[in-house]
C-alpha cells in the first residue's frame, strides 16, 4: 500500500513538472534549442512562429530555416498563417533509436484543419526526422492535395558554406529510365528549378559540406523535392526550397518517358473526414562533410525500416532485349540458350531472360505471340530448364494496351478519370498502340494479376520476373477503392504478385520510383537502358554512380545488361548503335556492370559474341566476374567532386578484402585523359607496399615512389586495376556453417555460411551434404530422406582461388512416413 501511494505521489509531481515545462516553453520568448551533441547537428525551434532551423554545429551558420504547409481544397495554408501554436518536447525510442522529439501544433485558423509536425533529433545518428500531420477539425470533409514537410523561409536557404555557384546537386528521378541524368553545378543548371523525387543532396565544392534530404516511407505519397534557383548579380542563388508529400501527377507531367496529354492527368485528392488525421511521409534531413556517409546511412535505414530483400545471389546470365529487341523468336531463343549452356554456364552464367516481344500485348502476358513463338512459352521454357538454366521473363505488370484482352473485355479494371474514362498514359514507341493503367484495387484486376503470374511461374517455370514501367502506370485517378493514391495502389499490386509467385521466385523492379517497391522485390534497376553505344554506357554509369549506395540495402542492383560484341542494331535508333563498339568501348560496358556489384547479364547475340575470342574473353574475365560475385558496389570517389574535364564521376573503388582492392577509372571524354591517384586517397594504408595489375590487358602497373598511380587513358576507355597489399599474406576464407544440431528425415532445414574473418572475402560457396546432393550459395535448404549421421562439408572459394572449409556431422533420425493419415491433412492457403 505504501509503495502504491508513493508511486501516485511521484506521478503527480511528474505531471506538475511537465505542465510547468510546457507552460515555460509556451511563454519563453527566446528560441527553444536542442543540440545533437554526439554528431554535431543542431536543431533549433523558434517559439515565435513555430519554425525550425538546422545547423551543422553549435557554432556554425544556419543551413535551413523552415515551416510546414498543406494544400487543401485548392488552398495553401502555411504554418505561419495560423494564429496559435504550441510546442511540446519529450524523449522517445523508435525504430531508429533514442531521440529528442518535438511536436509543434498550429491551430485557430477558421475553417482550416489543424496542422502539426513531429521532429525527432537522434542522439547517436547525424540526422533529424520530420513528419507532418493534418487533423480535420473543420466539422466537414476536406480534400488534401499536398502536405509540405519543408517550406524554406528567410533570406538564407540551404547555406552550406562557400559560394552558391560551387554547389552541385544530385536529384534522384521518378524512375531510372530518364535520359541525360547529371549532377550539375548550380551555375550550369538550366531553368529555375532543380527537382528531385525521393531524395536530393546539395554539396558545396569549396566548403565540402552537403545537405541531404531523403524520404523514409512510401505509404501513400510520392515525395517531391524542389530547389528554386534565381540569378542575382550574375551569380546563381537558391531562392526557395520545399519538400512535398503529394501525388505522381507532377512527375507524369514533367518527367515521364511517355508524356500523356494534360487532360489525362488527374491531381491527387485525398479525402479526410471530420476528426480524422492524415500524415505525410517521413523525411530524413542531414548536414555533414561526408556525403558518402550520408548516402550510406540513409540506405541502411531504408533496409531496416522496410525489411529489404537483399540476400539473393547475384544473377549472371543473358537477356534478349539488346540482342534482338522486339524480334526474338523461338529458334533464336533456343540457339542462345544452347550457346549459353555449352559455353558459359560452367562459369556461373545460368540466367536466361526473355524480354519484351514474346507476349501478344502488354496486359496479356500469359498469351504468347504465336508469330514468334508458335509452340508457346511453356514448351520453350521447359527446354531452357532442361539445359540447367534459370528462366526469366519481362512484364509491365500494371500497363494495359488497347489490343489486350483486359482492355477489350474489362475497361472497368483500369484507372479512370473524373469523367469515368480510362486514363491514357502513352503509346509504345511510334506504333500508335495506346496504353492504360491497371487498377490494382479492383477485384477483377487483382484476379487477372494472380492468374497471369501463376501461369508463368507455375506452368511456364519462370523463376525471375522483370516488372517494368511501374512509373508510367503509377497515376492518380479514380480507383475502385476510393481514396487510393498511385503509390498505394502500386504496392497493393506488388503484394499480390509477390504472394502469387511465392518467396522463392525473384522479382526485379524496373521503371519505378526507387523506394516504393522495397521489401517486395529482390532486384532493382538503378540505371536507364544500356545498348550497343558508348553513349548509353556513359549515361547509365552516371546513374549507377549516383545510386551506388542502394545495392544490398534497397535491393540487389540491376545495372541493365552489358554489350561487348561487334553487334549493332540500326533499326533501334536509341541505343542500337550504327557501328560496332570498339574493344575499348566494349570494356567500358562490362566494367560499368561490374562496378554496380549487382546483376551481370550479357546483352549480345551469343553466337555473334563467340565469333570474336577477345570479346568473349571479357565475359570470362575472372576478376570482373569476382567483382559481380562479391555483390558489393564500387564507391564513386568523385561522385560530387568530379573534375569538370572528366564530365562525370570517373573513379570507383572497391575494397574486396584486406589484401585486394579494385580501382576502376573511366575516360568518358572524346580525348586522352590522365589521373594521378595516391594510395592514401583510396583509403589504403600509405606505408604499405603494393603490387598493381591491369586486369583487362594482364599487365603489371608501376607504383610511383610517392605511392601513387598514374592512370593514362585514351578516349572512350576504362582501366580496371587490381591492387594487392603486399603486407597482407594470401589466406583462404575462414568460414563456419550455421545449422541446426539435428533433423528428422524429410524435414527441410535452413543452413547459412558466415565468414569468420570479414577481412578475407569469399566469392562462392559449395555445400556437400554427404548424401550425393551438392548445393551452391551462402544460404541453402536441404532435407535428408533417411536416417544417418552425415558429414557435411562447406567450401568457400576466395578471390585468389584459395579454399576454406568447415566440416560438421549432422545426425538425422526417424523416417519419412508412408502411412495414410487423413486427419493430419491440411488445406493449403496462401498468405
Amino acid at each position: 500500500m505504501a509503495r502504491g501511494l508513493t508511486k501516485r505521489a511521484s506521478d503527480s509531481k511528474l505531471r506538475m513538472l511537465c505542465a510547468a515545462l510546457v507552460a515555460l516553453i509556451a511563454i519563453t520568448p527566446p528560441k527553444l534549442m536542442a543540440q545533437n551533441t554526439r554528431r554535431g547537428l543542431r536543431v533549433t525551434l523558434d517559439t515565435a512562429d513555430g519554425s525550425f532551423t538546422i545547423s551543422p554545429s553549435s557554432a556554425g551558420p544556419a543551413v535551413l530555416k523552415a515551416g510546414v504547409a498543406v494544400q487543401t481544397d485548392g488552398r495553401w495554408l502555411e504554418s505561419r498563417d495560423y494564429p496559435k501554436h504550441a510546442i511540446t518536447k519529450t524523449r522517445v525510442v523508435d525504430d531508429l533509436g533514442p531521440a529528442a522529439e518535438w511536436t509543434v501544433r498550429f491551430s485557430g485558423l477558421q475553417g482550416a484543419p489543424d496542422l502539426s509536425y513531429r521532429l525527432r533529433a537522434y542522439l547517436d545518428r547525424p540526422f533529424v526526422d520530420v513528419q507532418v500531420f493534418v487533423r480535420n477539425t473543420t466539422g466537414r470533409s476536406i480534400q488534401v492535395e499536398t502536405i509540405r514537410s519543408i517550406a524554406g523561409i528567410g533570406n538564407s536557404i540551404l547555406n552550406i558554406g562557400g559560394p552558391t555557384g560551387e554547389d552541385r546537386v544530385l536529384s534522384d528521378s521518378f524512375g531510372e529510365s530518364r535520359a541525360n541524368f547529371t549532377i550539375p553545378e548550380l551555375a550550369d543548371t538550366r531553368g529555375p528549378l532543380q527537382r528531385g523525387f525521393g531524395s536530393q543532396i546539395i554539396y558545396n565544392r569549396q566548403s565540402h559540406t552537403s545537405f541531404f534530404a531523403g524520404v523514409l516511407t512510401s505509404n501513400l505519397f510520392l515525395t517531391v523535392l524542389r530547389l528554386h534557383v534565381a540569378e542575382k548579380e550574375g551569380q546563381p542563388q537558391i531562392a526557395g526550397y520545399e519538400v512535398d508529400s503529394t501525388g505522381t501527377t507532377e512527375a507524369d507531367e514533367g518527367d515521364s518517358a511517355q508524356s500523356p496529354s494534360s487532360e489525362n492527368l488527374e491531381p491527387l485528392k485525398v479525402a479526410v473526414s471530420p476528426g480524422a488525421e492524415l500524415a505525410s511521409e517521413r523525411l530524413l534531413l542531414s548536414v555533414n562533410k561526408d556525403y558518402h556517409r550520408q548516402l550510406e546511412t540513409y540506405a541502411s535505414i531504408i533496409q531496416k525500416l522496410h525489411h529489404a530483400r537483399v540476400t539473393a545471389p547475384v544473377p549472371m546470365g543473358w537477356w534478349s532485349w539488346t540482342a534482338y529487341y522486339y524480334g526474338l523468336n523461338e529458334g533464336a531463343a533456343i540457339t542462345n540458350a544452347q550457346w549459353l549452356a555449352q559455353h558459359l554456364k560452367s562459369l556461373g552464367y545460368d540466367f536466361f531472360h526473355i524480354d519484351e516481344g514474346y507476349q501478344y500485348a502488354r496486359g496479356e502476358y500469359s498469351t504468347p505471340n504465336a508469330t514468334l513463338f508458335s509452340h508457346g512459352m511453356a514448351s520453350l521454357e521447359g527446354k531452357v530448364l532442361g539445359m540447367g538454366l534459370t528462366p526469366g521473363i519481362w512484364t509491365a505488370p500494371f500497363e494495359v494496351s488497347n489490343r489486350s484482352w483486359v482492355y477489350e473485355n474489362h475497361a472497368d479494371w483500369l484507372v479512370h478519370n473524373a469523367k469515368g474514362v480510362p486514363i491514357y498514359i502513352g503509346t509504345i514507341g511510334n506504333s500508335g498502340e495506346r496504353l492504360f493503367a491497371l487498377d490494382c484495387t479492383n477485384p477483377g484486376a487483382q484476379a487477372y494479376l494472380r492468374q497471369t503470374y501463376s501461369t508463368m511461374a507455375k506452368e511456364w517455370g519462370i523463376r525471375y520476373f522483370k516488372l517494368d514501367f511501374m512509373d508510367t502506370s503509377a497515376i492518380e485517378g479514380q480507383y475502385y477503392r476510393p481514396n487510393t493514391t498511385a503509390m498505394e495502389a502500386q504496392r497493393i499490386g506488388l503484394a499480390i504478385i509477390r504472394d502469387t509467385v511465392g518467396n522463392d521466385v525473384l522479382l526485379d523492379k524496373d521503371g519505378s520510383a526507387m523506394l516504393n517497391p522495397v521489401g517486395y522485390v529482390d532486384f532493382g534497376r538503378i540505371s536507364q537502358d544500356t545498348g550497343h553505344t558508348f553513349q548509353s554506357s556513359k549515361e547509365a554509369a552516371s546513374e549507377i554512380a549516383a545510386r551506388y549506395y542502394m545495392n544490398r540495402k534497397f535491393y540487389v542492383s540491376d545495372p541493365d545488361a552489358f554489350t561487348v560484341s561487334k553487334q549493332f542494331v540500326k533499326a533501334q535508333v536509341w541505343h542500337g548503335g550504327t557501328r560496332p563498339l570498339t574493344l575499348n568501348e566494349a570494356e567500358v560496358s562490362i566494367a560499368v556492370a561490374a562496378i554496380s556489384g549487382g546483376m551481370y547479364e550479357i546483352g549480345d547475340d551469343l553466337p555473334t559474341l563467340g565469333a570474336e575470342p577477345e570479346r568473349q574473353a571479357l565475359v570470362e574475365n575472372q576478376d570482373l566476374m569476382n567483382m559481380a560475385r562479391l555483390g558489393q558496389a564500387s564507391t564513386p570517389l568523385d561522385l560530387m567532386t568530379y573534375l569538370p574535364e572528366d564530365e562525370q564521376s570517373s573513379i570507383f573503388m572497391l575494397k574486396e578484402d584486406s589484401r585486394q582492392s579494385m580501382l576502376t577509372v573511366f575516360n568518358w571524354t572524346d580525348h586522352a585523359r590522365s589521373h594521378t591517384i595516391s594510395i592514401s586517397d583510396l583509403g589504403l594504408p600509405d606505408k604499405d607496399a603494393y603490387t598493381v595489375y591491369d586486369v583487362l590487358n594482364k599487365e603489371k602497373v608501376s607504383v610511383q615512389k610517392s605511392n601513387s598511380l598514374v592512370v593514362n587513358q585514351p578516349a572512350h576507355s576504362v582501366r580496371v586495376l587490381k591492387i594487392i597489399n603486399n603486407a597482407v599474406s594470401e589466406r583462404p576464407p575462414s568460414i563456419h556453417a550455421q545449422h541446426p544440431s539435428s533433423a528428422n528425415a524429410g524435414e527441410t532445414v535452413e543452413l547459412a555460411a558466415h565468414l569468420a574473418n570479414p577481412d578475407i572475402a569469399a566469392v562462392s560457396y559449395q555445400w556437400d551434404f554427404g548424401d550425393g546432393v551438392i548445393l551452391h550459395g551462402a544460404e541453402v535448404s536441404h532435407a535428408y530422406t533417411h536416417t544417418g549421421n552425415y558429414t557435411v562439408k562447406l567450401t568457400a572459394i576466395g578471390l585468389d582461388g584459395l579454399k576454406g572449409e568447415d566440416t560438421f556431422h549432422f545426425p538425422v533420425t526417424g523416417s519419412v512416413s508412408t502411412r495414410f493419415i487423413p486427419g493430419e491433412n491440411r488445406r493449403y492457403a496462401s498468405n
